[in-house]
């Protein structure tokens, strides 16, 4: 049993992990200890610890491997602290795939170690709402009437959030207005191609994404269905499982994995269109997700073959909707899943290139994580905003007039400060932006007004 695996000793040392994945020793072993990681790493450039750097985290693991440690309050911190940013691996010359091994010991603490009462309640009320897009509505429904009714300002006026704990203060704070705008009506569940067909795509929504950015879907179907193609949405697709890995729930992310291939495997596409990086990435990986699953594995590696994030399925079709004019500078934003885990720098700036009088500036750090890291901002709200206060004075610092980007988490974790800090730049997804090119219907407003 699981459970009687830690106690169990393995030549006369304590036996930490479990048998099921634990982090792989060929893995462990790629690592060479050169240090390219560490001024790479959020938590390093932040704090300058050995054991809060992707080298000194390999090494813990090491360490309780040879049974030399335990999953200890302190141990288990570092793990924490990791937002799983993966700009350990583009910098890392051996090749490392840090992201198996965090994703193992996430698994394995979640297994193993009995967190404080209140840390296992906010996580299990993370993991029930925000991967449920039916429950996450009807708490935007709530969140909207918090707002119209003018609550919330009076929560601020009178220092009330003061009294909620520091990771609900986190959760309000990261809330966008939802006071001026109705729930978005589901897109149909197929959309047709102008002029002649070129691809047939299917379309994945969401979760968070689906209720607080649905306008990114939207625009995305338009601009593939400008662009020559068919655009299939499964009306019962659910969450990904990417938010449930980063909270260490293998087994549930698993069996979501499990109903998305089942969702899409019908639709008989050429490709699946991921908007949202972190999804993306994780969508990607199902075919080593599944691998111990005889009947999935080889249906994952296929599902997974046919993901792609908006800008890589518009890079392989040459432009054929005509572009109209946007006149701004837009600074861009990295999502770490994209660039990172993705290994997709190009294709979104090549997309935004197309944008005739588009002025496309990079950001300083632009390896450097915002601090959203999926709920990495909910889990570790001091870490978070430390770096959402870092990205956006980056941001400023460029004079952009508005922020593009690839992921719902940034678009809310930047957007939220910017807004913070009194720089209230729109943040938008770059499909947004092309979208409103092809369309052509007015100008982008480059003020995000909250």
């Amino acid at each position: 049993m699981i459970e009687e695996a830690v106690a169990t000793a393995v030549d006369n040392k304590p036996r930490v992990f479990d048998d099921h994945h634990p982090p792989a020793a060929d893995l462990l072993n790629a690592c060479v200890h050169c240090g390219f990681c560490l001024q790479t790493c959020p938590t390093y450039t932040l704090w300058g610890k050995e054991m809060d750097s992707p080298r000194g985290r390999i090494h813990l693991i090491n360490m309780a491997m040879d049974g030399e440690v335990g999953l200890t309050e302190l141990y288990v911190s570092h793990f924490d602290h990791c937002l799983g940013c993966l700009a350990c691996v583009t910098a890392c010359p051996s090749g490392i795939q840090y992201s198996k091994l965090i994703e193992a010991m996430r698994s394995q603490v979640e297994r193993l170690y009995h967190r404080p009462l209140g840390e296992r309640i906010f996580r299990r009320m993370i993991a029930a709402t925000f991967s449920r897009p039916k429950r996450l509505r009807k708490l935007a429904a709530a969140l909207r009437a918090y707002q119209s009714l003018g609550l919330q300002r009076l929560a601020h006026t009178l220092h009330l959030t003061g009294l909620l704990p520091e990771s609900l203060r986190a959760m309000e704070r990261l809330m966008p207005d939802l006071s001026a705008k109705e729930s978005s009506a589901p897109l149909p569940s197929r959309i047709a191609a102008q002029g002649e067909k070129r691809r047939t795509v299917a379309l994945v929504t969401g979760c968070v994404q689906s209720v607080f950015t649905a306008q990114v879907s939207a625009a995305a179907a338009r601009v593939l269905a400008a662009e020559g193609c068919e655009v299939v949405v499964p009306q019962d697709q659910g969450c990904c499982g990417a938010l449930l890995l980063d909270l260490g729930q293998e087994k549930e992310a698993l069996d979501m994995a499990r109903k998305m291939i089942d969702a899409f495997e019908p639709t008989k596409v050429d490709a699946i269109v991921v908007n949202a990086a972190g999804c993306g990435a994780v969508l990607k990986d199902y075919g080593y997700l599944l691998r111990d699953d005889p009947k999935y594995c080889d249906r994952a590696m296929a599902f997974s073959a046919k993901c792609k994030d908006p800008s890589e399925i518009l890079a392989e079709l040459p432009p054929r909707a005509p572009r109209h004019p946007i006149a701004l500078r837009v600074g861009f934003h990295d999502p770490c899943h994209l660039q990172h885990a993705q290994g997709l720098r190009e294709p979104p700036r090549a997309m935004l290139r197309t944008i005739p009088g588009l002025q496309l500036v990079e950001l300083p750090e632009s390896a450097l994580c915002c601090g959203s890291a999926g709920v990495y901002n909910l889990l570790q709200p001091e870490t978070g905003y430390q770096l959402g206060e870092r990205k956006v004075h980056n941001i400023v610092s460029t004079h952009a007039q508005v922020v593009a980007t690839g992921n719902p988490g940034c678009q809310l974790q930047i957007s939220a400060l910017l807004n913070e800090k009194g720089q209230q730049l729109r943040v938008m997804h770059y499909m947004e932006l092309l979208d409103q090119s092809i369309s052509g219907n007015g100008s982008v407003q480059a003020r995000n007004h909250r």
